[in-house]
């Protein structure tokens, strides 16, 4: 039985710090409140940080867990009020049909395989000298940068999730998102998705570039998070809710992957 969890965090604590710097200090706390014998779970969780004075842990996991050890070192743990959320996911997926609408939140890292990376890091020319078959090469995982692309890599993957994003009937369109034809080649093999002439209910709501090694040791790990929100329209249930349990993308280990429904603002949906 899954749970979504919400944690309050004291942002002037220093283990709060440390969360809102490190996604490998904030994945160890998360693993430790779950019992050891679901040492195998891979929780999903991100940071919401709409107030910068009270930030938010959001943390999905398939056995009910315990954030005393968060609340202790990095909450409020003698004030008013509850300090860690913990309610049953099950209602809320048992909304999920097509074409019921909700207001959604998704924060995920955006990147896509290319065999030919424009701007190959010194590491990756390494590894294309050192192949033997270039034919054979397998792809290099390359970051979107851009808002645009960013939007563009959300928007390109939205039927394999299970929803539509509706057309936005007050927006204009994002820069670098105005009306486009037809898909066409960029010669290097991809193509650049088709963006209709609608706008959508999508907007990015926050983008963080953060850099760790694993274990405190190691190479460079750099994970480009980005904050997508706007309104959704189920279209496939089974696929959404596989993804609403499972992540969407890279980086899940990292803050990535989260994606939350609610009750779009104005009552005409209710997500419990």
């Amino acid at each position: 039985m899954p749970y979504l969890s919400r944690i309050r965090i004291n942002p002037l604590r220093a283990e709060s710090r440390r969360y809102l710097e490190s996604p490998r200090a904030v994945h160890g706390a998360v693993m430790g409140g779950l019992p050891a014998s679901t040492s195998d779970e891979r929780p999903l969780w991100r940071i919401d940080s709409d107030d910068p004075h009270r930030p938010h842990l959001i943390v999905l996991t398939r056995t009910r867990p315990d954030w005393s050890h968060i609340v202790e070192r990095a909450g409020w743990p003698d004030a008013t009020g509850e300090h860690a959320l913990v309610r049953d996911y099950a209602p809320l997926l048992a909304l999920i049909e097509p074409g019921r609408e909700f207001a959604f939140r998704l924060t995920a890292n955006p990147v896509e395989n290319s065999p030919t990376p424009t701007s190959p890091t010194a590491a990756q020319r390494r590894r294309i000298a050192a192949e033997q078959d270039p034919a054979r090469r397998r792809g290099f995982r390359m970051a979107h940068r851009t808002a645009a692309e960013q939007l563009r890599w959300f928007l390109r993957r939205i039927d394999r999730w299970g929803f539509t994003v509706p057309a936005s009937r007050t927006d204009p369109p994002a820069v670098g998102l105005e009306p486009v034809g037809a898909a066409t080649s960029t010669g290097s093999g991809r193509e650049v998705a088709q963006i209709d002439s609608a706008p959508r209910e999508v907007r990015i709501t926050a983008r963080h570039r953060r850099t760790f090694t694993k274990n405190g040791r190691g190479p460079k790990v750099i994970v480009n998070s980005v904050t997508f929100e706007g309104h959704l329209q189920v279209t496939n249930a089974e696929s959404l809710t596989h993804h609403l349990l499972n992540g969407i993308g890279p980086a899940k280990a990292y803050g990535c992957g989260l994606l939350t429904l609610g009750p779009i603002r104005g009552g005409r949906e209710a997500a419990g």
